[in-house]
């Protein structure tokens, strides 16, 4: 059974499947691997600045040579 991780890039949905150099996470993992390994997100326990995007929790993903940094209620996982 196949896992697809889609995102909300920018406002589109996207297969990150589709694009065999796509890394995410901070091993900087397939898809795929990003999902099996436990789906890393970057979210600090204490943040060490207050009031600032930096913070936030997120999934840095590098998708079709482009960098995002985004939060983690824009992806999806499907599985078949």
């Amino acid at each position: 059974m196949a896992t697809n991780v889609y995102a909300c890039l920018c406002g589109n949905w996207v297969n990150l499947n589709d694009d065999p150099d796509c890394k995410m996470g901070g091993n900087l993992s397939s898809p795929s691997i990003w999902w099996e390994e436990g789906a890393e997100i970057w979210s600090p326990f204490k943040r060490a600045v207050e009031h600032t995007m930096y913070q936030l929790d997120h999934v840095h993903i590098l998708y079709k040579g482009k960098d995002y940094r985004i939060n983690p209620m824009y992806l999806q996982i499907v599985e078949g």
